[in-house]
């Protein structure tokens, strides 16, 4: 089994849930005691939100390229960022290190096409649902279609994770207004919704939309967990 290093804390409460799905599906293939080799870097992220919030991505760079190599240097065989919108440097630091980092839009990617979709919304952090990193690694990479909601709602999807989700709050007020979203990106043509924060799928799940759901944070541990027996 290889050794998975997790960069985690980008909020704890996602990395919680990789810890969760790679141990389970370890026992899972193996019984008995077993469980996976793991190493974490876990971040304070009220300072890593900080430096997104001022655009100080140089010094983010610097940071995630610390962890990575520190990852690396305790015995990792290769990396996972358990968050969506730090990906936005995932190929920088990529070039940083030796072993390989499993990019969760890849991961996603994968699964979506082999549902047989192509068109699909996304919603996550404004980053992630407005900027190219994600977006067109999707499209450009993979061949999907990728809508996002409208101004309003993008708003609305941002708030929601930063003052509430990554504090560990689950309101049904919130719920109600993420169903709302998913289902006007459905009406607009949307096969299915990825749920492209790491902390969404604390909140809405696949009962709360009558197309498939990808939840990004199960998709990629799980694709870790394959990874690290080999599978």
């Amino acid at each position: 089994m290889k050794t998975t290093g997790l960069i985690g804390g980008m909020s704890w409460e996602s990395s919680l849930e990789y810890y969760r799905i790679i141990n389970q599906l370890v026992r899972e293939r193996h019984g008995g005691l077993h469980s996976a080799r793991i190493v974490m870097h876990s971040f304070d992220f009220a300072e890593v939100a900080t430096l997104q919030n001022e655009g100080d991505w140089d010094e983010i760079i610097k940071l995630m390229i610390g962890a990575a190599q520190r990852l690396e240097r305790a015995g990792a065989d290769f990396l996972v960022i358990c968050t969506n919108t730090m990906h936005k440097v995932a190929d920088v630091v990529q070039k940083d290190i030796r072993v390989p980092l499993l990019h969760i839009a890849d991961a996603t990617a994968e699964e979506i096409k082999s549902r047989g979709l192509e068109k699909v919304g996304l919603m996550g952090t404004r980053l992630t649902m407005e900027e190219d990193f994600y977006k067109e690694r999707l499209i450009g990479r993979h061949g999907l279609e990728v809508m996002i909601p409208d101004e309003h709602e993008r708003q609305i999807v941002n708030d929601v994770i930063y003052s509430e989700l990554c504090r560990g709050e689950v309101t049904q007020s919130s719920r109600d207004k993420y169903g709302k979203i998913m289902q006007n990106l459905v009406a607009s043509g949307s096969e299915g919704i990825i749920l492209g924060c790491t902390e969404i799928g604390l909140l809405v799940d696949q009962q709360d939309v009558q197309v498939p759901v990808f939840d990004t944070t199960a998709i990629h541990a799980k694709s870790a967990a394959r990874y690290a027996l080999e599978l």
